[in-house]
């Protein structure tokens, strides 16, 4: 079933606010509580609302150090990215892997406490997988941007 203005409305407000309560987003779209209620079931239900969470500041909670690793594999043979696939889900450091295409096969997100976390993840957790054949690192400086929000509207021109 296609997004109608109140469901982008819901999911924009509880991206903004993930805790607010059914009466604050009735009042916010301007329908009665149980209509918010069956909507916002139906979006969890369709998979529009994949789940709720809260956001953490990983700084505060001594993770100073974010990086973006490049991974390329020797062989891309189904056991081996399966293997790789694996491996990663288990690693806690790792906030998100994606399979790519282009110069790299995955680029991740690993967030850790400084670079001696780094280089045991690098050297320890990393080069032992089986069917890696290049692993390249970036250390970000600075988050410029860093949103869980996704847009709901089309662009403006």
């Amino acid at each position: 079933m296609p997004l109608d203005d109140i469901d982008r409305e819901l999911l924009a407000a509880l991206q903004a606010d993930g805790r607010m309560s059914n009466v604050d987003l009735a009042r916010r779209v301007s329908l009665s509580p149980p209509a918010t209620h069956a909507r916002l079931r139906r979006l969890e239900e369709e998979g529009y609302i994949r789940g709720y969470a809260a956001l953490l500041d990983r700084d505060r909670l001594g993770f100073d150090l974010l990086c973006f690793i490049e991974v390329n594999l020797e062989l891309h043979q189904p056991d081996n990215v399966e293997r790789f696939r694996l491996a990663i889900q288990a690693m806690p450091e790792v906030l998100e892997c994606h399979h790519l295409t282009g110069e790299h096969d995955y680029l991740l997100k690993v967030v850790l406490r400084n670079r001696r976390d780094l280089e045991r993840f690098v050297v320890h957790r990393l080069t032992p997988l089986k069917g890696i054949a290049r692993i390249r690192t970036s250390v970000v400086l600075n988050e410029v941007k860093a949103t869980t929000a996704v847009p709901l509207s089309p662009p403006e021109e």
